[in-house]
């Protein structure tokens, strides 16, 4: 299919050229999310990394919780509970807070990455200098490690939110429920999950 074209002028000479019209992320990627044993292999896949503890955990925080990449980088220890095991969930874009349970699992993992962080930092993850780590930081982590479990196809931080909202669907969880988790304004963002969710067919053919 031939490449669509757009015309722009150059800002400083005047001058009007064509050039291609970028497609929507939509057409460029093979699809939105990953499934549950795509995130273990990316997982696995991550503690094989230099900072391995910090980067695996990033990936089970991102997906448990369905983070967008800016909400993960922003996340600080103060948002964790430790005595409930809890977490303060702060959303951007618009979207509601909320607050989450963690898993034990979880816990562990972001209880031996506080430990193990040699330069005290109110943020989470941070990078070998003690800064924030950064959304494209984490994007080009996430392709890399996609990369390493030979998923076939190039792996970013938003199929883990995408992960998130289509394993708890097939889990049976309710789409109100799901909504809250996920911090969606409009329940209909969340009824996506449902819809394209095996679990209402387990069964079927028995």
């Amino acid at each position: 299919m031939p490449a669509k074209l757009k015309l722009v002028t150059h800002s400083s000479s005047g001058e009007n050229r064509t050039v291609p019209l970028r497609r929507p992320n939509a057409e460029l990627r093979q699809r939105e999310y990953l499934t549950e044993e795509e995130v273990d292999k990316i997982i696995k896949a991550a503690k094989r990394n230099r900072y391995g503890q910090r980067d695996a955990t990033m990936i089970l925080t991102c997906y448990r919780h369905g983070l967008r990449a800016s909400e993960l980088c922003e996340l600080r220890w103060s948002q964790v509970d430790w005595s409930r095991a809890h977490l303060h969930v702060k959303r951007l874009k618009g979207s509601d807070d909320s607050v989450h349970t963690i898993e034990g699992d979880e816990k562990r993992a972001l209880r031996q990455l506080q430990r193990e962080q040699e330069l005290k930092s109110p943020f989470v993850f941070t990078s070998e200098r003690g800064a924030p780590f950064t959304p494209s930081g984490f994007a080009k982590m996430i392709e890399r490690v996609g990369e390493q479990a030979r998923l076939g196809f190039k792996v970013h931080p938003h199929q883990l939110r995408h992960a998130c909202g289509f394993a708890l669907a097939n889990k049976g969880v309710d789409t109100r429920r799901l909504q809250l988790w996920l911090g969606h304004k409009d329940i209909r963002n969340t009824a996506a999950y449902s819809k394209l969710s095996a679990q209402p067919f387990d069964g079927m053919w028995r």
